[in-house]
């Protein structure tokens, strides 16, 4: 029997998570939110990873974000579809770990996998809901997914809400530095590396809600509010 969860966080490679919303995950831990990763791929081949090596840098980033829980669906890597057979696997975890939330990439994206990520969860966020299947678990709905940014895309974003990551920007970074494969390995050393670049970018949106450092989210559904007294 999977774990029941609050949160599920599902991202195309090992690495997406940590990028786009690896603050917010330590965040709603520390708020006593039960966080899960699914990672839909292994993210291999790249030039610098293998399996072995990603695995291990994966692990490692875990341990830096404190999440019990994190899976990997095993589906290809650099041809990434949503399937009827992907959508199943997928629809069958949200079924079986129950999260209120789930979290997506963006849905706009030069990278395929990410747009194709995205389909894919909101296709079996539907399917998670169908009576009469042979998928494992109970029907189940989540009540909304909302979309991290980790885009291959020079864009301009426009998101819904910025969360304060303050507390956790450096924490963050750490858990970003152990996928070494793939943002050290055959990077370039001259500034503004690329890390450095996430820095300035998460400083950005903190200035524009006036903390040190904070990291934007989307949704497709309008948000409500019962209160405007935790709004910064």
């Amino acid at each position: 029997m999977s774990e029941t969860l609050d949160i599920l966080v599902i991202a195309p490679h090992p690495d997406d998570a940590e990028l786009g919303m690896g603050g917010a995950i330590m965040r709603f831990l520390d708020e006593g939110l039960k966080v899960g990763i699914l990672d839909l791929t292994s993210g291999e081949p790249t030039p610098y990873g293998t399996p072995e090596k990603r695995q291990a840098e994966t692990s490692e980033a875990t341990k830096i974000l404190g999440v019990p829980w994190r899976q990997n669906l095993g589906l290809p890597n650099r041809s990434l579809e949503p399937t009827l057979e992907a959508r199943a696997k997928l629809a069958g975890v949200i079924r079986t770990t129950r999260p209120r939330w789930l979290f997506a990439p963006f849905w706009e994206d030069a990278h395929p996998d990410h747009v194709a990520a995205t389909q894919l969860v909101e296709a079996a966020r539907f399917w998670a809901k169908l009576t009469k299947t042979e998928m494992p678990g109970t029907p189940f709905h989540p009540e909304r997914i909302y979309n991290y940014y980790c885009v291959h895309l020079k864009m301009a974003p426009q998101p819904a809400f910025i969360l304060d990551i303050s507390r956790y920007w450096e924490r963050k970074l750490a858990a970003i530095e152990c996928f070494h494969s793939q943002f050290i390995e055959g990077r370039s050393t001259e500034p503004p590396t690329f890390l450095e670049r996430l820095r300035d970018e998460a400083a950005f949106w903190g200035k524009t809600i006036g903390v040190a450092y904070g990291e934007p989210f989307q949704c497709r559904e309008p948000l409500g509010l019962k209160s405007c007294q935790n709004l910064i």
